[in-house]
């Protein structure tokens, strides 16, 4: 399996493009705050033909590009439908104005085809199935996207904002909420193998068996008890 990751934007956050191997289809994950670049160098690189976007949830740091990313290559953008407002209303998404110099580099709204993803989806896409986990806390729509391990591959969970190396999503803006993020943490996270690899939306990638052994959320949501607010990281 092939992923392509880099930090895009004002924000520096991760996109992804997920193919079986070099030279087949791929999907794109996040195309965030000048992504499109990137995502084409990537895919040239790599020789990919992107099939679909699909988003972990709608705060602009990670969908700014979406429109130009879906265009460039006539694909559709998935997204859960509680966060989909986002893509045509950014500014709700984060409670205050982003500000006139940065808005003026975004094209807000929908791409052309917008589908809507369900929790315990199953998304067959490029050869691959990703799984989809309902996961709220950081916005309503929040979802994980998971990939199955094979004996010479472990599993894959892209996490968004929900879980970072060594810390959680911020759950101050609207639509956050730390007893979801928590709850998502326990129902999600905690169920899965410690060789999954988490690909977050923010930082370095890392591992479930690392953060149950040193992320002070998880390891409070293990042991029933609650948990600080996050610091901030992202939008």
């Amino acid at each position: 399996m092939l992923i392509a990751g880099f930090p895009a934007g004002a924000w520096g956050t991760n996109c992804y493009l997920v193919a079986p191997a070099a030279g087949e289809e791929c999907v794109i994950i996040d195309p965030g705050h000048q992504a499109a670049d990137g995502v084409a160098e990537a895919v040239r690189k790599h020789r990919l033909k992107p099939v679909a976007v699909v988003l972990t949830h709608g705060h602009i740091d990670h969908v700014a590009s979406v429109v130009p990313v879906c265009g460039a290559h006539d694909v559709p953008a998935w997204i859960h439908p509680q966060d989909r407002y986002m893509m045509s209303d950014p500014e709700k998404g984060i409670g205050r104005a982003i500000g006139m110099p940065l808005m003026g580099e975004l094209t807000v709204g929908e791409p052309d085809d917008v589908k809507e993803l369900t929790d315990g989806a199953k998304l067959r896409l490029a050869g691959l199935e990703f799984g989809v986990s309902h996961a709220p806390g950081h916005t309503k729509g929040s979802v994980t996207f998971g990939l199955p391990g094979s004996a010479d591959v472990p599993p894959v969970m892209f996490s968004g904002d929900l879980l970072f190396a060594g810390s959680v999503g911020r759950t101050d803006l609207p639509g956050g909420d730390m007893a979801e993020m928590l709850d998502s943490l326990a129902r999600v996270c905690l169920p899965l193998d410690d060789s999954t690899v988490v690909l977050s939306g923010h930082g370095p990638q890392t591992t479930i068996g690392q953060e149950r052994a040193t992320n002070p959320y998880l390891r409070q949501v293990a042991a029933g008890q609650g948990a600080p607010q996050a610091p901030r990281r992202g939008m």
